[in-house]
């Protein structure tokens, strides 16, 4: 993402070198006089944009965690490349303006092209696509002589041909291309006319576009603590994961059984490419029972899934309603894979309940299903389940001790014979067929059934007679839970769910935080684990790291100009690209995320970097003694075509971002429509605030030192 990013960035200082240029060229100037005025002219600019683009991303060198890691691959990515265009505008752009641009006159049609590049783009163009089409036809019919020409005749020959037809139009294309050029030029002079006007209206009017600011600011507040926060996106990684508990004490071959069953109905679900399932073992819960199944769905490939009916998402909700529709007797739950390996099993949120208290797993597991219940009911939350059961039935075991040991059975041969019939025993190995092959003994299922069939195993005594198990044991059927998971050493219930679609997850866990609080007893506490626990980590570093990065901003420009109160010119426009992000992430449907608070501090840097364009030339203007509201004009007028050639740049490179598919594609995009939204904002808020913004502020330092002559001359 860092390097897409970079690629808009890094050709904004080549662009300002090359458009600073081109208008000394119009002037009359020769390439290298003109080259050596814009150069006096945009280097201190060229600095200050790549000072400030390094120096915003500094503070995130200092963030822990893995919202460190995020902000620091797109820091060194960016700050590094900044520094290297910064560096090429300054060395090689310079030259090459000298070198390769021609003087001419304002208004001056002058071909877009040299004529020798049509006939070797002809060429190329039917070495490359029309030699194949010929030679796949078949000549021979129409042309008996083409069977005996070498093989280099034909691709030559349409390479002649297709030079010549390039020469031949290279004149009128030119010409038509000039004009269209032309045209271009004419109307964007009289945009800029247009735009100096009415900039010069908005200054007569600063007293009330400061107050508009005011409640810009508000908005850009108000804005950022309503949007909807998240933490990193889900995304379609191609598979899904299902998790499938049947009724308690439900026997292995049941849950077998209904684990192929379900396999079935989810290979007839469209987008289902195969699946893997395994009985006895939940991969979602890391457990091991009877009842318990899981299943990975693996999905068809992403070129196959354009269709945004076969999303992830979409046939995660059909695989759902199909599963249950199969499995009526279990619970069965789908969720997404996890948005990066290793933080969780699962996409969705973990809640632990705790009981610290002396409180019994019953009312534990009442307080869980009750919290289930009351958030199913929410429809910002799906897929609420918790698997605790604290009633699941079991047979206990009481063994008279005494009575063993006056029989010679030894407890060690009771609790090994039990392990073999009822569990199982490894023995030995054994060489067949090429391979070593494991021993495992075990009762047969028919002789391990009900407890009858327990009363029969017999156990070896010190004697060497076999003694019935029921000689000195009692059997009963109780109840209790199948584990019990401790979390922060307290008895706890895990609660596993996920936000609806369109629902964040700060929503999901504000929500599930206050479901708990009503439901839970005085005893108990909710503690989040796995990825909410590291979104809740975070906190309020954004913020932290926002403000910083304006910090360090304002102390780079106040070194560059050698002043506290001109970079506020520079800096009171930051806001607007906030303002402008957020307004476009909303439309989009997404979350304020930790990808969007990246490009927040991106666009950080760009915002300063266009207003920085318009207040370094108009400070120039204003220090050789040009009034500040003449100096501000002349400023707009010249600055307007950079501002508007290095932002489309930029949008048009986070294009491929905002329309990104497949695997990675929703962080792509989160990234891609935060900085495309707030990169189009703070361009059309900053062309008109930046010019208030340096006249106010100039016009109140004219008037401090004109009131204070000593103190500013010391």
């Amino acid at each position: 993402f860092g390097l897409v990013l970079a690629i808009g960035i890094v050709v904004d200082d080549a662009i300002v070198v090359v458009e600073a240029v081109e208008h000394h060229l119009e002037r009359g100037l020769s390439p290298r006089e003109a080259t050596i005025t814009a150069m006096q002219q945009v280097a201190g600019p060229v600095v200050a944009v790549g000072l400030v683009l390094s120096a915003v991303f500094v503070p995130c060198a200092f963030i822990a965690g893995i919202t460190g890691q995020f902000f620091r691959q797109f820091a060194m990515t960016i700050a590094v490349s900044t520094l290297i265009s910064a560096f090429n505008s300054l060395t090689l752009s310079p030259a090459l303006t000298a070198w390769l641009l021609k003087p001419r006159r304002k208004g001056e049609l002058i071909p877009p092209l040299p004529r020798l590049a049509y006939p070797l783009a002809g060429g190329w163009l039917a070495y490359r696509y029309l030699t194949p089409l010929a030679q796949s036809a078949d000549l021979a019919e129409w042309l008996p002589a083409a069977a005996a020409w070498p093989d280099w005749v034909l691709p030559a020959g349409i390479a002649i041909l297709a030079i010549l037809a390039g020469w031949l139009v290279s004149r009128p294309v030119n010409t038509l291309l000039a004009y269209i050029f032309w045209a271009f030029n004419f109307l964007f002079d009289r945009l800029t006319n247009g735009y100096t006007w009415m900039v010069g209206k908005i200054l007569r009017i600063s007293v009330l576009v400061l107050v508009l600011y005011v409640g810009l600011l508000y908005l850009t507040y108000h804005s950022f603590v309503t949007a909807p926060q998240g933490f990193i996106p889900a995304q379609d990684k191609g598979y899904l994961l299902v998790n499938l508990q049947l009724p308690d004490a439900a026997s292995l071959e049941r849950t077998r059984a209904a684990v192929e069953h379900v396999e079935q109905a989810a290979l007839k679900v469209e987008g289902v490419k195969h699946t893997v399932a395994v009985a006895g073992q939940s991969l979602l819960l890391a457990a091991n029972a009877p009842n318990l199944g899981s299943m990975y769905v693996m999905l068809d490939d992403f070129e196959h899934r354009l269709d945004p009916r076969l999303s992830s998402e979409a046939i995660a909700a059909r695989l759902q309603r199909a599963l249950e529709e199969a499995l009526p007797e279990g619970v069965v739950n789908v969720f997404g894979a996890p948005p990066l390996d290793g933080l969780g099993t699962a996409s969705g949120f973990k809640l632990m309940l705790e009981d610290r208290g002396d409180g019994d797993l019953y009312a534990l597991e009442a307080t869980a299903q009750q919290i289930v219940r009351e958030g199913s009911q929410c429809g910002e939350l799906t897929g609420l389940f918790s698997s605790f059961r604290a009633d699941t039935p079991w047979i206990f075991l009481d063994i008279d001790r005494a009575q063993a040991r006056s029989m010679g059975v030894p407890l060690s041969e009771v609790f090994s014979t039990l392990q073999i019939y009822l569990g199982s025993l490894y023995v030995n190995d054994f060489n067949r067929f090429g391979r070593t092959w494991q021993v495992i003994v075990q009762a047969d299922e028919r002789f391990r059934r009900d407890i009858e069939d327990l009363e029969q195993i017999r156990v070896r005594s010190d004697r060497g007679g076999m003694v019935p198990l029921s000689a000195f044991t009692q059997m009963r059927t109780v109840s209790g839970p199948l584990m019990v998971t401790r979390h922060n050493l307290y008895p706890a219930v895990a609660i596993n769910g996920a936000p609806a679609p369109g629902v964040s997850s700060g929503r999901a866990i504000e929500l599930m935080e206050q479901i708990s609080r009503e439901q839970q007893a005085w005893s108990m506490r909710t503690e989040w684990t796995e990825l909410a626990l590291l979104q809740l980590q975070t906190g309020n570093t954004a913020i932290i790291v926002f403000c910083l990065a304006v910090v360090f901003v304002f102390l780079v420009l106040a070194a560059q100009y050698e002043s506290w109160s001109l970079p506020l010119a520079v800096i009171l426009v930051v806001p607007m690209c906030l303002l402008c992000s957020i307004g476009g992430v909303l439309m989009a449907r997404l979350d304020v995320n930790i990808f969007t608070q990246v490009g927040f501090v991106v666009l950080i840097g760009l915002a300063c970097k266009n207003a920085i364009l318009i207040v370094e030339f108009a400070r120039a203007r204003h220090e050789k003694g040009v009034p500040s509201r003449q100096a501000t004009l002349e400023a707009c007028q010249l600055r307007l075509r950079p501002i508007i050639m290095t932002s489309l740049a930029f949008v048009l490179g986070v294009v491929p971002l905002v329309l990104a598919e497949g695997a990675g594609a929703e962080m792509r995009r989160t990234l891609g429509t935060a900085v495309f939204a707030g990169m189009l904002g703070v361009t059309l808020f900053g062309i008109f605030l930046t010019p208030v913004f340096f006249f106010v502020i100039q016009w109140v330092v004219d008037l401090w030192r004109t009131r204070n002559p000593i103190q500013d001359a010391q």
